[in-house]
């Protein structure tokens, strides 16, 4: 893809045009900063925030847009919460914006969303933290960030096995959630988490060691990604033993989308409601991280993008084929969904996290 071909530049700047008022310059970005940055009052005002969308009573704009038999999902629960009616759109939205060209716009589009409720339903004041879970990878189980437990400032740490993983201590340990059905945040410490997935075809090495992926070298490879190859920069992050999907698996519990032991059978073990575990977002917090270090790494990245709008991950051979998507294909004028609970922008409104309707930097 070349740098801001015409046809590129003119897409953004109309995509930027139905922003309106939210396209105003962006003069004093946030500064994203990792959670061990962060002063313990500043953790607090966090988790506070979280613990207050959860608080906040369902919200009837959410409608679902995937046919159910699709998404494979609940239906929506109106006894939940705001932050269920918030997991519920990832819930939804999953076939539609995980190995398609949505996954990395969608994803920074959601993460700024998580934010901007803090702030404008809770009164948080801070920019939202990310987890460079590289700096962990040598020993994720006993990173810093599981060993406090501190009922304010803490994030709690791994589940008791014997209550079904369930966080017992940090500021979460009494986070309710929707989905699949209702039960506490689980949380469990697995390190070789691809064993039992020998009947999906695309995870090729399950005696792999999921921490292999996330480590500092692994983050440089995607830093300093080809020049211009978004897709191959998307691929490489998101393949289904890579630095995302490895995350989610170590975490395991919720983020890895197993089901609670109150699950009615069949309840089918998939990530949707991974978004359930805070963890998520600074997960993703950080894999935009990435991206936005890849976008500044090179002129040739800054507005690099391609991708298709159909999930197709039956086979090795389908990844090798459509690593990002199928036709039709996606363009920066093209609507990132929302399922009616925010306003939509479009896929070239968050590629520059300067631009106006997004306004931060990383540290």
């Amino acid at each position: 893809m070349h740098l801001l071909s015409s046809t590129i530049a003119g897409a953004f700047f109309v995509g930027l045009s139905s922003l309106g008022a939210y396209a105003a310059t962006c003069t004093h970005p946030s500064v994203r900063r990792e959670w061990r940055k962060l002063s313990v009052v500043e953790r607090a005002e966090w988790i506070s925030a979280i613990n207050c969308l959860a608080n906040l009573p369902h919200d009837d704009s959410l409608t679902p847009t995937v046919d159910p038999s699709v998404s494979n999902i609940p239906p929506v629960n109106t006894s939940g919460s705001y932050w269920d009616d918030l997991v519920y759109i990832h819930m939804d939205l999953n076939t539609k914006i995980h190995s398609t060209g949505l996954f990395l716009p969608f994803h920074r589009f959601y993460v700024q969303t998580i934010e901007t409720s803090m702030k404008e339903r809770c009164g948080y004041t801070g920019a939202f933290p990310y987890w460079n879970w590289s700096i962990d990878a040598h020993d994720v189980q006993n990173s810093p960030l599981f060993k406090e437990s501190d009922p304010i400032s803490g994030l709690g740490g791994w589940g008791d096995p014997a209550k079904d993983i369930q966080v017992q201590d940090g500021g979460f340990r009494h986070l309710e959630l929707a989905y699949p059905v209702p039960h506490i945040l689980r949380r469990n410490f697995t390190l070789q988490p691809f064993l039992p997935l020998s009947g999906i075809p695309t995870f090729t090495n399950l005696s792999l060691y999921a921490n292999e992926t996330i480590t500092p070298e692994e983050v440089h490879k995607l830093v300093t990604w080809t020049p211009g190859d978004f897709v191959g920069f998307q691929f490489y992050m998101e393949r289904p033993q890579g630095p995302h999907t490895s995350v989610h698996f170590i975490l395991g519990g919720d983020l890895s989308g197993y089901c609670p032991s109150n699950s009615p059978t069949p309840c089918i073990v998939q990530p949707t409601f991974s978004a359930n575990e805070p963890m998520f977002f600074f997960h993703h917090a950080m894999v935009d991280k990435i991206w936005y270090d890849w976008q500044h790494a090179n002129s040739a990245n800054f507005w690099a993008y391609k991708g298709g709008s159909v999930q197709n991950i039956t086979s090795v051979q389908a990844l090798h084929d459509w690593p990002n998507g199928m036709a039709p294909d996606l363009s920066l004028n093209s609507t990132i969904p929302a399922d009616g609970m925010l306003p939509e922008v479009t896929i070239g409104d968050v590629m520059n996290t300067t631009g106006g309707y997004l306004c931060y930097v990383y540290e």
